[in-house]
């Protein structure tokens, strides 16, 4: 029996330990948390009773029947659609923009071909071809709604001036011309009823598989192995030799009270002048639960500093470079495959963190059989 370590117990080294242990193989998991599921950790709040998101809210969406069907052998999803509002200028709007929004923000009751063309006037349509984010927002929605909902929430979450950003962050974004308020567009989407940390450990609960928490992997320990997966820090990995890879980070003040908070599970604060950029009240991410008191987290965003939590690669121009050399030495590495988020430093939703991994599973498991090396990375990072 070939033997295998899988370094973090998030989505992408779940997925593959569970893929390997049931092709036959003996899978170690460590994963220097005290839990598994990664920022995607779930857990009761001892007070209120309510499913708290201990990193920040995750809704699941995707359109990957595959993906899906892999869940849903490990929960139950409950019907959930993510509306968002966002308070700018003393109001509160909905989010993404749509139909209501435009017509509140500007005070106006018009009709879908009439928003449209009335946008269309308000973008710059000298942009022909947007660089930066600031461009692409100028060139999508106008200044007015750009300066509402974007500069100042922009400014916050990334510690710098959307002129600095590229385009493709906001492109993510819809812009609707009718009243639909569903933040996303997929197929599937939903919350699991038990939370996200029970999907994982039902992942991990599989026969040929190990798990040891609250330890610090070092590359050494590697050794007698047949591969490593690695699904934690590229830059880490490599001890930092070249340089720490640039990460925002987020702190969260705690908002306790009875009843509700906010009225909604997501508010977004679009004004520079307010220090956070959102508040969660987690009681709304579980709608078929009921609580009497309430849980909330005010979410402010800084740069990455040693010993914070890596939430949202920057990827601008000197961490590009710094990321080219780390994946040239990465690339040389024996015995080891870098996965995830952090293994090929990269913004992944969960789906597609699933998707990834349940593919390199199958190129891996297919690369044994033939015994031929299983390479460095299955996704590159660049």
């Amino acid at each position: 029996m070939a033997k295998y370590l899988v370094v973090g117990a998030g989505f992408s080294g779940a997925v593959i330990a569970r893929e390997f242990a049931s092709a036959g193989h003996s899978v170690d998991v460590v994963d220097a948390r005290s839990h598994v599921a990664g920022n995607c950790h779930t857990e009761r709040d001892a007070d209120s009773g309510v499913m708290v998101h201990k990193y920040g809210p995750h809704i699941f969406h995707t359109d990957n029947e595959r993906v899906w069907e892999y869940l849903n052998q490990f929960t139950t999803f409950m019907p959930y659609t993510n509306r968002v509002k966002t308070t700018s200028g003393g109001k509160v709007y909905s989010l993404p923009i749509n139909l209501l929004t435009i017509n509140q923000f500007f005070g106006k009751a018009m009709s879908p071909d009439e928003a449209r063309a009335f946008i269309e006037s308000q973008a710059d349509m000298s942009i022909s071809n947007p660089e930066t984010f600031e461009e692409q927002a100028l060139r999508f929605v106008g200044p007015d709604l750009y300066e509402a909902f974007f500069k100042g929430y922009t400014q916050k979450q990334w510690g710098c001036s959307p002129t600095q950003l590229p385009a493709s962050i906001l492109k993510r974004l819809p812009l609707r011309f009718n009243y639909d308020d569903n933040y996303f567009f997929h197929k599937y989407q939903g919350m699991p009823v038990d939370g996200y940390t029970a999907i994982v450990e039902g992942i991990l609960d599989c026969p040929n598989v190990s798990v040891t928490l609250n330890h610090d992997f070092e590359k050494s320990q590697g050794k007698g192995y047949d591969h490593v997966f690695y699904s934690g820090p590229l830059d880490g990995y490599f001890g930092y030799s070249e340089g720490r890879l640039g990460y925002r980070t987020l702190d969260f003040k705690e908002i306790r009270g009875d009843g509700d908070y906010q009225g909604c599970a997501v508010m977004n604060y679009g004004d520079e002048s307010v220090a956070h950029t959102r508040i969660a009240e987690h009681k709304y991410f579980s709608p078929w639960e009921a609580h009497e008191k309430t849980v909330c987290f005010a979410e402010y965003s800084r740069a990455c500093e040693e010993g914070d939590i890596p939430y949202y690669p920057i990827r601008l121009t000197e961490e590009q470079a710094l990321l080219k050399h780390y994946v040239d030495i990465a690339s040389k590495a024996s015995n080891v495959t870098f996965m995830g988020r952090l293994g090929t430093y990269r913004y992944l939703d969960m789906d597609v963190t699933i998707a990834e991994a349940l593919s390199a599973a199958d190129q891996a498991l297919a690369l044994i059989a033939k015994k031929e090396p299983i390479p460095p990375f299955f996704t590159q990072p660049l």
